[in-house]
């Protein structure tokens, strides 16, 4: 049986203000749990019904384990019908974004995209097509949301995200900056070269305009019906498939 003071805990981690401060972030379900316990991130603390324990991988003995029943877990869970296993996962250190290592290669850049589940999807699709970083403006929704950790369904364990200014990053890129726009040239028939930065923009603004005026070309998906516009996480996909059939 949980305490009252792990309950609290766990919970206040819900928020990105107790998140920030205990350097910690939640993942839920085995898939997920098995995915970070194999990558570089360090599992803290794990969760789950005694049934789960064995659907585990092998883990280190420096992680505490709790076992307890699923009613237990449903007090910590984000989620509606929460999973057999919770676990609680250190949040990297900051790194420094080093331009000149972006050369010679594509990379998504997201600007103000707030929707946690749009972002969570992009990193999945990112990871699905090989993308290994993606760079976020500093009001793009955090990366380590619980909503954001569940909609990427394990690849957040492999796919950096980085925050930074866009306006300084991109004044100063070492690579062509594209923009995926409304009216940019057409993806299909445009000659992109073999690296760049690919800016997506918020559900319903676009690109900022401070990030607008450093983007070299514009793109864009071409419509053949009426919609008025894409859902940012399926031209991210369009776009990641579109650029990985030409590499």
């Amino acid at each position: 049986m949980l305490s009252k003071s792990q309950v609290s805990f766990v919970n206040a981690l819900h928020h990105k203000k107790h998140r920030k401060e205990q350097g910690l972030f939640i993942a839920e379900g085995i898939k997920s749990i098995t995915e970070f316990l194999q990558s570089d991130y360090s599992v803290d603390t794990i969760f789950c019904i005694p049934d789960a324990t064995p659907k585990l991988s092998k883990f280190s003995q420096k992680i505490k384990l709790f076992e307890t029943g699923s009613a237990e877990l449903k007090k910590i869970s984000a989620l509606t019908t929460p999973q057999d296993a919770i676990a609680l996962i250190r949040i990297p250190e900051k790194t420094n974004i080093h331009p000149e290592s972006f050369k010679n290669r594509f990379t998504i850049v997201l600007d103000g995209v707030q929707d946690p589940g749009n972002l969570g999807t992009i990193i999945r699709t990112a990871d699905w097509f090989g993308f290994g970083e993606i760079i976020c403006s500093i009001d793009t929704v955090e990366a380590y949301n619980p909503k954001v950790v569940q909609a990427t369904m394990g690849s957040l364990s492999r796919i950096r995200v980085h925050y930074t200014d866009l306006e300084t990053l991109l004044g100063d890129a070492p690579v062509p900056v594209f923009g995926a726009m409304l009216d940019g040239q057409s993806v299909y028939e445009a000659n992109l070269g073999n690296e760049g930065f690919l800016v997506l923009g918020n559900e319903g603004k676009g690109i900022s305009e401070k990030v607008t005026s450093k983007i070299g070309r514009r793109i864009t998906i071409p419509s053949f019906g009426k919609a008025e516009s894409l859902n940012v996480a399926i031209s991210a996909a369009i776009l990641c498939s579109e650029l990985r059939r030409r590499l």
